[in-house]
């Protein structure tokens, strides 16, 4: 079978990893790399001696042989590019987000349907085993009816220059959730303050309300001082937690809750039962996400299928913040989110899962 020509575009922060993950791929031959960054230009060809051609135009990488590019620019960049690409006859792989405006995701869309070329988001977490354990947790009835969900995204930096930080980092929480529930919000609001940037907003809380009364919480920020990432899922039964920090417990099952009493009659005031069990340590085992991800945009091109985080999926996302920014601009007000992908589509798309690997249960006190 013959190596898939790959080109990467953006050597900054993400690009370096992106680059290493497809020279490491067997079936893919990264050939060329753009930047405007001479130096980050050099540092490539200087590790990577295969790689033919390093540039600051990305349009010189049309000139060449390649069947797929991978975009890892500022965002605030993405439409155009990857619009070039795609019309050029490339697959295209963009991180997140898809673009910083819903009618460019749709028009990316639109010509990537028209070329008959594979275009995908870089929704990293969705190729996480963890986060498939948890999605299968979930949907195994294990914590019982999802309460309610809380999630944190935290750390000093990077701050970024044109883009605030639900921008920069709710992508990941909001597939996640979408990912692991299988649904796509309904309304969100957003509140936010902008300490150190005048006019960009480096902390946000948000709020995402979703089918079945599940409301889900997400915090994001620039002025943390600890890494933080982490997802708490409470159930009617049993509650979660996620870690992605951790390096060995990345899920723990907690078997505690409270329910309330059964009353003889109305006039009784309500009284509570707490249930205080022990806790269960998944063992979780699998590829890094991001060699999964780019395997799976590899597959998709052979194949000719629809990668488990599409254009519509990305677009549906860039909606969702459009709202939520919409609503920390009005403070903070519900804003109706308006879907671009059928809840079927969201339950065929997450079905693609790759197999996730069993676990044996390690039991502790709580």
């Amino acid at each position: 079978m013959k190596a898939l020509n790959i080109g990467v575009i953006g050597c900054g922060y993400w690009g370096p990893n992106l680059i290493r993950n497809f020279i490491e791929i067997p079936d893919a031959e990264v050939v060329a790399v753009a930047d405007l960054d001479e130096g980050r230009l050099a540092s490539v060809t200087a590790r990577y001696p295969q790689v033919l051609i390093a540039t600051q135009d990305y349009q010189q990488l049309f000139q060449i042989d390649l069947n797929a590019v991978v975009i890892s620019t500022p965002p605030s960049t993405h439409f155009q590019i990857a619009m070039d690409c795609l019309e050029h006859g490339l697959h295209v792989l963009v991180e997140k987000p898809l673009t910083l405006k819903s009618s460019e995701a749709i028009k990316l869309i639109e010509t990537a349907k028209k070329k008959r070329r594979i275009l995908m988001v870089g929704h990293t977490f969705e190729f996480n085993p963890a986060v498939h354990t948890l999605k299968e947790i979930i949907a195994k009835g294990e914590l019982g009816s999802v309460h309610h969900i809380d999630a944190v995204r935290a750390n000093l930096g990077l701050f970024q220059s044109d883009l605030n930080v639900l921008w920069d980092l709710a992508p990941h929480d909001i597939s996640i959730l979408i990912y692991i529930l299988g649904q796509l919000p309904a309304m969100v609001s957003a509140q936010g303050m902008a300490c150190i940037h005048p006019h960009l907003e480096d902390v946000a809380y948000m709020t995402l309300e979703f089918p079945d009364n599940i409301m889900a919480n997400i915090r994001t920020s620039w002025l943390d001082p600890v890494k933080t990432r982490r997802i708490t899922v409470v159930g009617s039964e049993k509650m979660l937690i996620y870690d992605d920090v951790s390096p060995s417990e990345k899920i723990k099952i907690f078997d505690i809750g409270v329910k309330p009493n059964k009353r003889k009659n109305s006039d009784e005031p309500l009284q509570f039962d707490y249930k205080r069990g022990g806790v269960t340590i998944p063992q979780i085992q699998g590829s890094e996400p991001l060699r999964m991800e780019c395997t799976h945009f590899l597959s998709c091109i052979r194949e000719n299928t629809k990668p488990l985080t599409s254009g519509e999926s990305g677009l549906n996302i860039v909606q969702i913040i459009e709202s939520a920014q919409h609503s920390l601009l009005n403070g903070g007000v519900s804003v109706p989110i308006q879907s671009h992908i059928s809840p079927s589509e969201i339950k065929e798309a997450s079905s693609k899962v790759r197999q996730v690997p069993q676990f044996k249960q390690i039991n502790v006190k709580a």
